[in-house]
């Protein structure tokens, strides 16, 4: 049986990626870290700081105690922690967004980005450039935040969550040819945003899933029996 470590940083997340892997995975060990400290830090501070850093690669050093073949980083607000954290780590860290970029940079030219966390946005901004450029394409991005929509679904209120989203989705629709949704939290919007703007819609959970799958097969672990 293979094993694989997913690490969030926040409340929530979870319950959607997990009936992911039992669909994709029905024959991985799914073990979840959570920390939801982290985000909190993160969004308090404005960026990822030298204690979130360390913070998570002791989580990355736990998911190998625990046997991991393979690390889901879900949170797209550390990524980059994770890209620094790969060489020092035996196993291979999946970025939950990596796939999702990399598709949408190899389909469209002009990406609107969606966040409803300012310090997502220029991390999923810079991983869509980085993939870009390793395919030798140029694209151009335009963004919009959802003030106020992550903090209105931690706290109960759903319905703003959307209300805001949506709105965002609205003023960059013109300029983009696709939708990219910055934070797994924003999955719950894909359909609604599709109808809404007539364009295709990004997400990351099930894309970073079936990228956990494509590397414990190049592992040659049993990911489906």
């Amino acid at each position: 049986m293979s094993t694989v470590v997913a690490i969030y940083t926040g409340q929530g997340l979870a319950e959607r990626i997990q009936p992911l892997f039992r669909e994709e995975m029905p024959g991985c060990r799914l073990v979840s870290i959570i920390d939801d400290s982290i985000i909190a830090d993160v969004i308090r501070d404005g960026k990822v700081t030298s204690s979130v850093r360390r913070r998570l690669v002791q989580y990355y050093r736990h998911a190998e105690e625990i046997g991991a073949d393979v690390i889901l980083n879900t949170c797209s607000s550390v990524g980059e922690v994770a890209d620094w954290a790969r060489a020092m780590i035996d196993i291979p860290i999946i970025k939950i967004d990596e796939a999702m970029a990399s598709q949408a940079t190899w389909q469209f030219h002009n990406l609107g980005v969606l966040a409803t966390l300012p310090t997502t946005l220029d991390p999923t901004k810079r991983l869509l450039h980085k993939e870009a450029e390793r395919q030798n394409r140029v694209v151009n991005v335009v963004d919009a935040l959802a003030k106020g929509a992550y903090q209105a679904l931690v706290s109960g209120q759903p319905e703003e969550h959307d209300r805001l989203v949506l709105e965002a989705a609205k003023s960059v629709a013109q300029h983009a040819d696709v939708l990219v949704l910055a934070q797994g939290s924003m999955v719950r919007m894909e359909e609604a945003l599709k109808q809404v703007t007539g364009l295709p819609v990004y997400s990351s959970p099930r894309l970073g899933v079936m990228a956990v799958r494509t590397e414990l097969e190049r592992l040659g672990k049993v990911a489906i029996p």
